[in-house]
């Protein structure tokens, strides 16, 4: 049965074609086609149900759970730069990084490893607005002339900076709401390279170097240093940059984020900082994930026979990845995560302002990581629910059609049982190979013949007389 929306059901028929006569269908193989097609249809249905999570109370307490304890870590750990203990792990492993990135290219421990670096990627945009070129700019000093380079941005626009800067020895900075270039910014640099692709080669390794070099600071910083800025707050230059270079003028809303995310540099919140605050994000990831798997397995384990267990099945059984039950739980985690550092941020920053929000508080501690996972699983759980209403609406057809090929296999069933579709196979296949209808067609065309019929007109063959009606 070919059974679908629009079509008809099978017609048990004989018919001829193309010179030969065929039957459609058995009542063996009608009953074959609706019972596959039978399996479509609670495939389909079976299919809505697999969008829908399968979450019971404890999973999610547990996810709950897994985000407040993540929640806590946030507070405590990462808190805000300059009172983050995650935050001084991140910089000691970044210096470390740094230090092996150095050892491939010879750094022997004499120099500091940040002098070394920053000679090896030498570029003409690193004016630190202290005695230098950028000392004309207004606003650029060495605590700040990392962010207001662009070229020292980590983002697409950064490199295109960069580049442009090393083959016209530039160097380009945003200060002020405006895009500030300055000419022969170095007059040593050189950009090595025979030809264009060369230089573009070194240009991009000059750029990347450079930036793993600053990565930890400056080679003249004290303490901590200013490392690289954070890519989700260089937009903001970014957008400016672009403004200027198409001379469209930048609002004023443009100014205050972009002086807003200036503050937040200067206080510590760098690359640094930014991947401290992904630490707890991903312990909750794990976390909820590890969860959710080991429940699965106990229950496998618990309602399995030992003689049925195998690792396919447990894997099926518990794997936490590609199924909406435990996406439900990373939305209830991480959501409590959210809801928990930003409740501490609100608190915090208000007490920073005397009962009004401070704007620069409430983002050094909104954890933008954290924020970002949530809003990740929010898209997920709305495509997931247009998803889930689409597949109802056809289920809901594909029940009614359920019905219609259930009665229709009832009806072959009655049918077989009424009618032995063999002898009908067999009583075709006689029919097939009958000679009859051709010496029908012989005496026809004999006939003709003997009344004078022109000979182009006389229909000799089954094929003519097909023809001759088709016209007609």
């Amino acid at each position: 049965m070919n059974h679908a929306r629009g079509t008809c059901p099978y017609i048990l028929e004989m018919s001829v074609a193309d010179d030969e006569f065929s039957f459609a269908s058995s009542i063996e193989a009608a009953t074959l086609s609706a019972e596959s097609e039978l399996l479509s249809l609670e495939e389909i249905m079976q299919s809505a149900e697999n969008l829908r999570p399968d979450c019971d109370k404890v999973d999610y307490a547990l996810a709950a759970s897994a985000g407040a304890l993540c929640g806590l870590m946030d507070i405590f750990l990462v808190a805000k730069p300059g009172e983050s203990p995650a935050g001084y792990l991140a910089d000691e492993w970044f210096l470390n990084r740094t230090a092996d990135f150095a050892k491939l290219y010879g750094w022997d421990g004499e120099r500091p490893v940040i002098q070394f670096l920053e000679e090896k990627f030498n570029v003409p945009y690193d004016q630190r607005g202290a005695g230098d070129a950028a000392s004309s700019v207004t606003g650029v000093t060495p605590t700040n002339h990392h962010f207001k380079s662009m070229g020292h941005n980590p983002t697409i626009l950064g490199l295109y900076f960069s580049i442009l800067d090393q083959f016209t020895n530039q160097s380009h900075f945003v200060s002020g709401s405006e895009l500030i270039a300055l000419q022969d910014a170095n007059g040593k640099f050189q950009l090595q390279g025979d030809s264009v692709p060369a230089k573009l080669y070194c240009g991009f390794s000059n750029w990347l170097g450079h930036l793993i070099s600053d990565v930890s600071g400056s080679s003249g910083s004290k303490g901590r240093g200013m490392g690289i800025p954070s890519p989700f707050w260089t937009w903001t230059n970014d957008i400016i940059a672009l403004k200027r270079q198409l001379r469209i003028p930048v609002s004023q809303f443009e100014d205050y984020i972009s002086e807003l995310a200036l503050r937040l540099y200067t206080k510590g919140y760098d690359i640094r900082f930014q991947t401290a605050q992904a630490i707890p994000v991903i312990v909750n990831e794990l976390i909820t994930r590890l969860l959710y798997a080991a429940r699965r397995l106990v229950n496998y384990t618990v309602t399995t026979d030992q003689r049925q267990r195998s690792i396919q099945a447990m894997w099926e059984a518990c794997e936490p990845f590609s199924n909406a039950t435990v996406k439900r739980m990373l939305s209830v985690a991480h959501g409590t995560f959210c809801m928990m550092d930003l409740c501490d941020a609100m608190m915090r920053s208000s007490i920073a302002g005397g009962g009004a929000v401070d704007a620069t508080e409430f983002l050094l501690r909104l954890n933008i990581i954290g924020l970002g996972r949530f809003t990740i699983s929010l898209y997920g759980e709305t495509k997931r629910a247009v998803a889930i209403k689409r597949a109802d609406s056809e289920a809901r057809f594909s029940s009614r059609e359920v019905s219609i090929v259930e009665d229709y296999l009832k009806g072959l069933s009655l049918l077989s049982e009424l009618y032995d579709d063999r002898d009908l196979l067999r009583f075709v296949g006689d029919f097939t190979n009958s000679d009859m209808y051709v010496q029908a067609f012989q005496k026809s065309a004999r006939l003709a013949e003997l009344r004078k019929v022109p000979d182009h007109e006389i229909l000799r063959e089954k094929a003519d007389i097909d023809q001759y009606f088709r016209k007609g």
